[in-house]
């Protein structure tokens, strides 16, 4: 039973990862929802896990963006250095002062579905063309990403998942922001992974992640990133902007739902 749990981990985490990782997203925030309610993983647990599988799965989406070079891009560093204080934080609030799921889903639910409706509907029916919009400052970034690595060390999702569609939104090309996301994800989640694990030897309860299906998820998305960060250079700007949105408006739909059950 518990390597036929594994193979599914494996299966789902490979599919998620190939679908979300060109556009910079890990997939970890639409495998929680499945860890909840498939594999039935308790809370708090389920958070740590979640963020093992990002340090498992984000290797291989980074190990293909190294090699093409968009790992120097200074938005890499910037969005590092601004998720990692974050994500401690997060992890702390998550373990002594939880905000209850239910308020989480309705925060994804109400910031996501209209994010990614108007990234789809602004791709496709585009404004005229005129002056540039300016991108976002540098601080305004690492205030951003500041707030996602809390949120990420909470809930133990990729931040990606929120900051790519905003940032992209703000007229950043979608072959830019996705490897500064995946890094930002891949950083926080390895240092929100080790803060949950020593929070797990001063408290009690379900704190620790279950090691076996987090490894197991993120194996197939080590498989599935590499595979889908090797795709994204075939696929154009517009069909990746499409995709983001729609991934962000799916992700709500699914985040309103769980709250209204």
């Amino acid at each position: 039973m518990e390597w036929g749990m594994g193979l599914a981990g494996l299966a789902v985490g490979l599919l998620i990862a190939v679908v979300t990782t060109p556009v910079g997203v890990s997939g970890a925030v639409f495998l929680l929802p499945v860890q909840l309610s498939v594999f039935a993983v308790p809370n708090p647990a389920v958070t740590p896990t979640n963020l093992l599988y990002n340090v498992v799965a984000g290797p291989g989406a980074l190990l293909r963006h190294r090699r093409s070079g968009a790992l120097r891009d200074p938005l890499v560093r910037l969005m590092v250095l601004g998720t990692l204080p974050g994500v401690v934080v997060g992890a702390v609030v998550r373990v002594f002062a939880l905000p209850g799921p239910y308020v989480f889903r309705l925060l994804v639910a109400a910031l996501m579905l209209p994010l990614g409706v108007w990234l789809v509907a602004r791709t496709l029916r585009p404004t005229p063309k005129g002056a540039p919009r300016p991108a976002p400052e540098p601080r305004t970034i690492a205030g951003l990403a500041l707030a996602v690595g809390v949120v990420g060390g909470i809930y133990g999702i990729g931040g990606g998942s929120i900051l790519g569609p905003v940032l992209v939104g703000r007229g950043l090309p979608v072959a830019r922001v996705a490897p500064a996301a995946l890094a930002s994800t891949f950083a926080t989640s390895l240092v929100g992974a080790s803060t949950y694990a020593l929070l797990s030897l001063a408290e009690t309860g379900s704190i620790a992640p279950d090691w076996f299906l987090g490894l197991s998820c993120g194996l197939g998305g080590l498989i599935g990133g590499y595979l889908g960060a090797r795709l994204q250079p075939h696929l154009p700007e517009t069909l990746l902007r499409l995709l983001l949105g729609a991934l962000a408006a799916g992700l709500g739909a699914v985040y309103a739902v769980g709250a209204l059950r």
